[in-house]
């Protein structure tokens, strides 16, 4: 997909940086906005002025960028350094780097086996610490939940999708992001009670957002915890 060098237009007295890309598979010009900035893709015949397109859609534009500029501002910096602090399970644990045979959490602290960070990272040794401890948190409470609820999953699948928490297949694998073992416990547990209901109703209606309240009283304040801090949960800028 070809990209041109980015350009400016001024959108109601702001001025807007933005690039243009051409694309074979776009039916039809349109604007994509998120944290890396505005994009304007059009058809690779299309005569659309991009700069009319977007002050057409001057307000939308303008709007979903202050959102994400607002998101972008509270993107934690972290550094994959020894005696850093990172959060896990709602609380802020450390990282040691020690000799010892595997790595793991212990008193309040990620405790990194020195010869996996030697071989890889601090970074790398943590998210595999974090990827394991959410395999066995997530087996714990889905066999717990779906028990309760009275349906049967298939399988786990530890998951890094970027913006889904959380995802069930019509085959009974529940999809989890490892991600949600930065938040509190029982946000963990909202995400997979939310998962296992959809194997009782697929769609959000309103049976089923009773039978997860019959799980999760609290799901409502849980799902909004989500949507405020999941820039929180931010584990790299690789995860952008």
């Amino acid at each position: 997909m070809p990209e041109t060098a980015p350009r400016k237009v001024t959108l109601q007295g702001e001025n807007v940086a933005y690039e243009v890309r051409q694309s074979d598979e776009a039916t039809q010009p349109r604007i994509d906005l998120d944290l890396h900035g505005v994009r304007v893709v059009l058809p690779d015949d299309s005569t659309t002025d991009p700069e009319e397109l977007l002050k057409e859609n001057a307000v939308w534009v303008l709007e979903k960028k202050r959102k994400y500029d607002a998101y972008r501002e509270q993107i934690p910096d972290r550094e994959f350094e020894e005696g850093e602090r990172f959060p896990y399970l709602g609380e802020q644990y450390e990282i040691v780097v020690e000799q010892r045979p595997a790595s793991q959490v212990v008193e309040n602290e990620f405790r990194l086996a020195k010869h996996h960070v030697e071989q890889t990272s601090i970074k790398r040794a943590l998210e595999t610490l974090y990827r394991r401890k959410a395999r066995e948190l997530f087996e714990n409470r889905a066999n717990h939940f779906s028990e309760e609820i009275g349906v049967e999953y298939d399988k786990i699948e530890v998951r890094n999708q970027r913006t889904k928490w959380g995802s069930c297949s019509t085959t009974g694998t529940l999809g989890l992001n490892w991600r949600l073992m930065m938040a509190p416990s029982d946000i963990v547990d909202y995400v997979v009670v939310h998962e296992l209901a959809h194997l009782r109703e697929q769609n959000h209606t309103d049976e089923f957002w009773s039978l997860v309240a019959e799980h999760d009283p609290e799901y409502t304040e849980h799902s909004e915890w989500l949507e405020d801090n999941s820039t929180s949960l931010i584990f790299s800028t690789d995860d952008l």
